[in-house]
């Protein structure tokens, strides 16, 4: 191959073809190619974008660097970087913006669908709360802390007490597992008791609590949902 898109003929070339016959026709290589847009000596953007996925794996595995990772990539740099950490979080956002004030998430497939892809691209643990009014609706969803889970930095209080100050009826508590695995660590299993008991008394209903991982072939959910397996 041409070390330069320009020796493509041009019907070849990304952007024509993104032009001509739609983004979905194009691979994950000449997306990244797209905002990459010139090469180096010795590599096109074409190239380039193939490397980065022939070193990182995925789509999804260059989405969940941190935007000082990306300008670690060779050829990339602190413009190219930052262009590409833009394009992923607005894929992020677009994945959760049908109109949230009308998702009724009473079902942990729909918390997961609501959430659940946004968590799975994070390097890191992130924990969220989203408050429910009385049907269930979205009142609000909010980053509560980032790190481990655990209860000495996730109490019942500190949570409650924003369900209070925004009049919520019901709420959720989501976290991720970065590894990709679900399963919950006992900490996860005795703060959900916690939380359920000092929720009763408080009189807000904890809806559930979701731990988001990562689809896999030996799981048969992407995440784990404490009221699915009957522990709420």
């Amino acid at each position: 191959m041409s070390h330069r898109i320009h020796d493509i003929p041009e019907s070849d070339r990304p952007r024509e073809r993104l032009l001509r016959l739609g983004p979905q026709a194009l691979s994950d290589a000449e997306l990244l190619a797209l905002f990459i847009n010139t090469g180096t000596k010795g590599e096109n953007a074409l190239q380039i974008g193939e490397r980065m996925l022939r070193e990182h794996g995925s789509i999804r595995a260059l989405s969940r660097l941190e935007p000082a990772a990306l300008t670690d990539i060779k050829a990339l740099g602190p413009a190219k970087a930052a262009k590409l950490a833009a394009a992923f979080e607005i894929g992020r956002r677009a994945a959760r913006e049908t109109s949230q004030r009308d998702i009724v998430l009473d079902h942990p497939r729909s918390v997961y669908e609501f959430i659940g892809p946004e968590l799975q691209a994070l390097s890191y643990e992130s924990v969220r709360l989203v408050l429910l009014t009385t049907k269930l609706t979205l009142l609000r969803a909010e980053e509560i802390f980032r790190g481990s889970l655990n209860e000495c930095t996730a109490t019942p209080r500190d949570i409650l007490k924003k369900a209070l100050i925004h009049n919520a009826h019901a709420f959720i508590l989501l976290h991720n597992h970065p590894s990709g695995d679900p399963t919950p660590s006992d900490a996860d299993r005795r703060l959900t008791r916690r939380l359920r008991e000092a929720s009763e008394t408080m009189g807000i209903l904890l809806q559930d609590h979701l731990v988001i991982g990562t689809p896999s072939e030996s799981r048969e959910l992407p995440y784990f949902s404490f009221r699915e397996h009957g522990l709420l």
